[in-house]
């Protein structure tokens, strides 16, 4: 999945000799790309999107349960960035502001299923028929049974996170899946470093309630 570009309607694409500058922007902090694209170098914004792309798809699908939407709002998600890439400030992470617009739509897609039930019915079924799953458990070097166990688990804990409340799941997720800091989900969730580690503790009370039925 390619990133598009709305305000354009066509699909980045990569010359010959943006290849030998993306070559050279690769070891760049984000920041660094960020500053080489609003000086011109377009190619910059493709290596940001190809950088965040996987991770950015796996936060959301973890939040929202339905990969086919959470693609779409990875979408959204980097035409947002596109737009205000200009307003980003170089003195906070790069990582940190990207994640805050995800986790707004993650958010803002929960809240809208909320207030649509038949909605919420139809993901709920897509989820189960899904064959992709968003956690990767297996391994090649385990035997056959681990490799069951581990999937069975794998299933296990993503039932369990579906179930926690949204303030709660996105903390969660932030915190438990995508290794980020209490400081960094505060800024992503645009609470106090406290409301984190209070829902954060919240959320680990719960989802140990919920999923240790499920290993027994």
């Amino acid at each position: 999945m390619k990133p598009k570009l709305e305000s354009t309607g066509q699909y980045m694409t990569i010359t010959e000799s943006d290849r030998l500058g993306r070559h050279e922007l690769g070891g760049l902090e984000d920041a660094e790309l960020v500053s080489h694209y609003l000086n011109g170098q377009r190619f910059a914004f493709t290596e940001i999107a190809e950088r965040y792309q996987d991770r950015l798809l796996n936060f959301i699908y973890r939040t929202i349960g339905d990969r086919d939407r959470a693609e779409d709002l990875v979408q959204e998600t980097f035409v947002r960035v596109y737009r205000h890439l200009h307003r980003f400030d170089p003195t906070r992470k790069f990582s940190t502001w990207i994640y805050t617009i995800a986790s707004n739509l993650a958010k803002n897609e929960l809240r809208n299923r909320a207030r649509n039930p038949l909605v919420l019915f139809h993901t709920i079924r897509k989820s189960w028929e899904a064959d992709h799953r968003p956690l990767e458990f297996e391994d090649n070097a385990y035997r056959p049974d681990d490799l069951f166990r581990k999937r069975r688990v794998r299933e296990q804990v993503e039932a369990a996170v579906t179930e926690l409340p949204e303030h709660h799941r996105v903390v969660f997720v932030l915190r438990e899946l995508e290794g980020k800091t209490y400081e960094e989900i505060s800024e992503i969730t645009g609470v106090t470093l406290g409301t984190v580690k209070s829902r954060l503790n919240r959320a680990r009370n719960r989802f140990a309630r919920i999923i240790a039925p499920m290993l027994d």
